[in-house]
């Protein structure tokens, strides 16, 4: 299995995004269009999914990535919840209804299979990959004197 270097290119990822574009699809009609709170709510959750996996990812650590795909799982069953009223107020057909719920199932079942992967991965995380000790950090090569001076001069000419 390659390593994943984006969290674009991670499938729970790519799925909450496409379960967002449904949800924000879902509500932009209808009886509920006009309920901008409920609309508002649900889909806030449900883009809160896909930002929490990527925020999990960017954090670089196994520890906080599984806590971030905790918070996007607790942030899909509060979509869940939501679709319950939704129905309820006959925003949604039975239909509808249970067609995203049963998205919202399938992606619940991808992040908890991911976080229990995650879980038994010795993988700490690239926030604790070691540089080796062929690699070098080295500062790039600025001339400050200039890089200064150039500054200090648009900052003048703008403020002129």
């Amino acid at each position: 299995m390659a390593t994943i270097q984006r969290f674009e290119d991670l499938k729970i990822w790519q799925k909450a995004r496409l379960y967002s574009l449904s949800i924000f699809e879902l509500t932009g009609s209808g009886e509920f269009y006009a309920d901008y709170d409920h609309r508002r709510q649900i889909r806030r959750s449900a883009d809160s999914v896909m930002d929490n996996i990527a925020e999990g990812f960017g954090r670089g650590s196994r520890g906080e990535f599984i806590q971030f795909l905790g918070i996007a799982k607790g942030s899909l069953t509060e979509v869940k919840s939501q679709l319950y009223r939704a129905l309820d107020r006959k925003y949604l057909s039975l239909q509808a209804f249970e067609k995203t719920y049963e998205e919202a199932d399938e992606l619940g079942k991808m992040i908890a299979g991911f976080i229990s992967y995650l879980s038994r991965t010795q993988i700490k995380g690239s926030k604790y990959k070691q540089v080796s000790e062929k690699s070098e950090v080295k500062e790039p090569e600025i001339n400050y004197e200039n890089w200064f001076e150039s500054t200090v001069n648009r900052k003048q000419l703008t403020e002129n």
